[in-house]
């Protein structure tokens, strides 16, 4: 069985003064049967895993480079991340892809170097409102799941969340069919380029205006193994109703 996920990116948010949620969510959910995974600023990375140290609360980062080291200013290598003390890495996040003009080549190569280094990733998926309008959804998924992710990857170190990028942080949502649609094809085309027992232990997570409000109805989609949260991941009284939704929907 696929083992929930609830992660949260708090991308250019959070001081050392904001890592009390961490104590506030292991509080809430130190029983809890599904994975937490915070992924703050490199900044707080190292603080934020001595904070949740032997607790079940996993501290990931936001991207990183592909190279091991060199001449890169201001950027930050998976080898440094697990120095830090991070487990997983998000990579292709659209605000990676758009802001930064990272292709799926950037990515892949990213998580190839991630993995190569002993964490997780987390590859980002999702289309824009004018390809989602166009009916283009599925063409759109479906290259970048064959570009961004690289070779011999199992349900250990491979996670992949869906963020349809006109649904972050705006408040709308897709359709509960709409995200089933586009899990269900996610989980088939990984299991016709790496087999049926990697494709059924890799999680697919949702991100998109994620909220308490809608996000029991999310989780009980198909192929739906939890969430990728931005703002609302950022306080505890935001996060962990979501993470509870999750736990129920583990239990169901």
């Amino acid at each position: 069985m696929r083992r929930k996920l609830a992660a949260g990116n708090w991308k250019m948010n959070g001081l050392s003064g904001d890592l009390g949620v961490l104590a506030d969510l292991a509080a809430a959910h130190g029983e809890g049967d599904v994975d937490i995974l915070i992924c703050p600023p490199h900044t707080l990375v190292n603080r934020a895993a001595q904070t949740v140290a032997d607790g079940k609360i996993r501290i990931g980062g936001q991207d990183c480079h592909a190279a091991e080291t060199g001449a890169h200013t201001g950027d930050v290598s998976a080898a440094m991340l697990v120095d830090a003390g991070a487990k997983w890495v998000i990579v292709g996040h659209s605000e990676r892809r758009t802001d930064h003009d990272e292709s799926d080549s950037d990515v892949r190569n990213k998580a190839r170097a991630a993995i190569d280094a002993g964490l997780g990733v987390i590859v980002c998926v999702g289309e824009s409102l004018a390809q989602r309008e166009a009916a283009n959804t599925l063409d759109i998924i479906g290259g970048q799941l064959s570009g961004s992710i690289p070779d011999l990857v199992t349900g250990q170190n491979l996670v992949v969340a869906y963020e349809p990028i006109w649904a972050i942080g705006t408040g709308k949502v897709p359709t509960t069919d709409e995200i089933g649609e586009v899990h269900d094809f996610i989980r088939a085309r990984l299991e016709r380029r790496f087999g049926a027992g990697v494709a059924r232990s890799v999680r697919l997570l949702y991100g998109g205006s994620v909220k308490a409000g809608n996000a029991a109805d999310i989780f009980a989609v198909s192929n739906v193994d939890g969430a990728l949260v931005g703002g609302a991941s950022l306080t505890a009284a935001d996060f962990s109703p979501i993470v509870t939704a999750l736990e129920q929907a583990a239990k169901a």
